[in-house]
């Protein structure tokens, strides 16, 4: 009888161990594809601020071939040592501007490795339930909207919550400009819905029933920008 129980407890022990260990693999697996979509699906949005995806296209390697990534501080100065993907923008929102990280992804030239096409910008802020964020891309000159990229975490359905859901919110920045000669202004968007801004290159038309997501938009758009105004003047004068 002994000998019966010291095999069931023998047995049962190896069996919590080995279930034990498979478990961790799993779970470990499960973490690693978890974080191998999230950096999937980041590419995915910096990307289509420039360009329309395809099907099937390969992400990763779409951007290996056209983005230089890297980190700026408040001056505009290249931080080393730090990858954009070590920046936690929602930890860096908290912090004064002047001490942010600020992860910077230059499109690069198809024919002069030297030259950048587009910069994309990670930008954050609050909406009007919880944060908000997204990327803007610039083209050249560093003033011109090429296009943008906006997600939240809880704005409302139908409502503030199209400025992730509706492609029409997001294109109405293209082509606009953040720059009102040498002045920084960012880019407005207005109250109400209908109404024409093709003539206003600083304002785009807003959401109906969304006047304080538009606001947190504005917000996180000004602010953000004028943390990477440094970098912009630098791209300028070395354009």
């Amino acid at each position: 009888m002994r000998q019966s129980n010291l095999y069931i407890v023998i047995y049962a022990s190896v069996l919590t161990i080995v279930c034990g260990g498979l478990l961790a693999l799993a779970s470990e697996g499960l973490k690693e594809r978890q974080q191998f979509n999230i950096a999937q699906e980041q590419k995915k949005n910096i990307l289509s601020t420039v360009i329309t995806l395809e099907d099937g296209q390969d992400i990763s390697a779409l951007y290996a071939k056209d983005v230089n990534e890297f980190v700026v501080d408040f001056q505009g100065n290249v931080v080393d040592g730090i990858k954009p993907q070590e920046v936690n923008l929602a930890a860096e929102y908290k912090k004064s501007p002047q001490d942010r990280l600020l992860p910077v992804y230059e499109f690069k030239n198809a024919s002069d490795p030297n030259k950048v096409d587009y910069v994309v910008l990670p930008i954050h802020g609050f909406g009007l339930w919880n944060e908000i964020w997204g990327f803007v891309a610039l083209e050249s000159d560093m003033n011109t909207i090429r296009g943008v990229n906006f997600d939240h975490k809880g704005e409302t359905p139908g409502l503030g919550a199209r400025i992730a859901s509706d492609a029409a919110v997001q294109g109405r920045y293209r082509g606009k400009s953040i720059y009102d000669g040498d002045k920084l202004v960012s880019v407005t968007m207005m109250k109400g819905e209908g109404n024409d801004y093709s003539g206003k290159p600083h304002e785009v038309d807003g959401m109906s029933g969304a006047t304080l997501t538009g606001k947190g938009v504005n917000n996180m758009m000004r602010d953000y920008l004028f943390c990477y105004e440094n970098y912009l003047k630098k791209k300028k004068a070395n354009s």
